[in-house]
């Protein structure tokens, strides 16, 4: 069945007026595209839905049955058509973000309270999770939009780089290393270096890193999550390495923060999302946010 909306609009505002007259003037519209709307419904639903004469319309007892039924179906027409109209201009809308949990601590905050200045209807659903899950949440497309490290080549994943995150060492504030302002690897990899356990892809950056400059991977404590690295550097149970942008929690938590040199290690932090998939228009605000948001701390593509 083929009817529109515009064959619909037409019959009610006949039905309800009993004149095809007022019906053209409530409508807007001319008496011969008014009476083709009326005739191509007629046409098919298979019959007649009013009896004309030259003084008087009338409904048939079909048209009568579907008179209720076609106002239904306007207003959910209207209803649909308003609840996108209402996700387009971010008056409605879900969206859901993942982002690792140094972005979600540190970068996160400043850039929702943005974007719920600007846009406070969207309902907003946060996953902070380790750098695999983002990736891992994006694709399978429970979540729109990651914000993490730069992922390894993807066909089925974008990223768009924001910022580039400069990796910093972090020693308990009573070691020997503490009273420098930085630290080379070789230096810090003399004590007892604390790491992420596998597949940690800051962990492989950091060995793969190391690696090209001679240099070993070895470390005498692996945990799961950066933020018990930074506690066991502070209980003085070892030294490690970190990017940069979690260096407030480790300042927080009474670790000294040190350059890190021979080698820098720089990992790129941006956007991620599914190539396949059209950014809803709510995703497309949050991440201009994010845009502006480093460009604004003159961060956009380079080290903070």
């Amino acid at each position: 069945m083929n009817m529109t909306p515009r064959q619909l609009r037409a019959f009610v505002g006949v039905a309800r007026s009993l004149s095809f007259a007022r019906a053209c003037e409530q409508l807007h519209l001319s008496q011969p595209a008014l009476s083709l709307a009326i005739r191509d419904l007629e046409r098919e639903l298979g019959g007649r839905l009013f009896s004309r004469t030259t003084r008087q319309v009338r409904l048939t007892p079909e048209g009568a049955d579907l008179l209720p039924l076609a106002e239904q179906l306007l207003a959910d027409w209207e209803r649909v058509g308003e609840g996108v109209r209402r996700r387009f201009a971010l008056e409605a809308g879900n969206l859901g973000v993942a982002a690792m949990p140094s972005f979600a601590a540190n970068r996160l905050p400043g850039l929702l309270r943005a974007y719920r200045a600007r846009h406070p209807d969207v309902v907003l659903a946060i996953r902070d999770v380790i750098h695999e899950q983002v990736l891992e949440l994006v694709e399978s497309g429970r979540v729109e939009v990651g914000f993490c490290f730069e992922p390894e080549s993807s066909p089925a994943l974008g990223f768009e780089p924001l910022y580039v995150d400069r990796f910093i060492a972090i020693v308990p504030r009573g070691s020997a290393l503490a009273r420098r302002r930085s630290v080379k690897a070789a230096a810090l990899l003399a004590d007892h270096f604390i790491a992420l356990e596998r597949p940690s892809s800051m962990r492989r950056l950091i060995e793969s890193a190391l690696a090209d400059a001679g240099l070993p991977f070895d470390a005498r404590l692996y945990c799961d999550q950066l933020t018990t690295v930074i506690q066991l550097v502070a209980s003085g149970l070892g030294v490690s390495v970190i990017p940069s942008l979690s260096r407030p929690q480790a300042e927080a938590a009474g670790v000294q923060c040190l350059e890190l040199t021979g080698p820098v290690i720089r990992r790129a932090v941006g956007v991620v999302r599914r190539r396949d998939q059209q950014a809803s228009a709510a995703a497309q605000a949050l991440v201009q946010f994010a845009r502006e948001q480093c460009r604004s701390a003159g961060t956009l593509r380079q080290g903070p």
